[in-house]
């Protein structure tokens, strides 16, 4: 494999945990009413399960309500019964085809439970950058034994990966300060 392309995909790959952690985050509830909240709820409807914004407009008239327009009378239940599975602590509540789903306050106690799991989400996905680290070095260790690259380019290859994963722990460990002081936020 050429080095360049193992640099590229090993940024590739690391961008792509920091991604998958960003998409946990928005769906930890806060105080606050967001659409990312119901992303990764799913509803069954014709027979699969479908992402919610498939089904309907989803809506965010104020601070702490949510909306979703559904575009078939029919799923109007399918929609209420999904967010109430969700365990998300939601109650939504119908009006016809609009499905309002009002956001209640969290309690001191919620909110620090979120904040373990915002740290176990991003404990996660720095595993997942230190297996993409791993893989890589393994990588430079095979390209040297085969005579593909020198001892001197294995090290400094090697650091190169190093420098990368610590960057991209320390996005990671800035997304969950944020999200921390988001979910404490009163």
């Amino acid at each position: 494999m050429e080095i360049e392309q193992l640099k590229s995909d090993i940024g590739r790959r690391m961008e792509g945990a920091l991604e998958v952690l960003q998409k946990e985050f928005a769906g930890l509830r806060t105080g606050r009413a967001s659409i990312s909240l119901l992303e990764p709820v799913t509803v069954e409807a014709y027979g699969q399960s479908m992402p919610m914004d498939q089904v309907g407009t989803i809506g965010v008239p104020e601070a702490r309500l949510l909306t979703i327009q559904v575009w078939d009378k029919g799923l109007v239940s399918s929609v209420e019964k999904a967010i109430r599975d969700s365990n998300l602590g939601l109650n939504p509540v119908s009006d016809g085809q609009l499905v309002r789903v009002p956001i209640p306050p969290l309690s001191e106690e919620r909110r620090v439970e979120l904040t373990k799991i915002a740290g176990r989400y991003t404990e996660e996905a720095k595993v997942a950058i230190r297996n993409v680290r791993r893989h890589a070095m393994d990588d430079l260790k095979k390209a040297e034994k085969d005579g593909n690259i020198s001892e001197d380019s294995h090290r400094e290859y090697g650091d190169e990966v190093q420098k990368l994963t610590d960057a991209y722990v320390t996005r990671m460990d800035e997304a969950l300060a944020k999200k921390e002081e988001e979910i404490l936020q009163v």
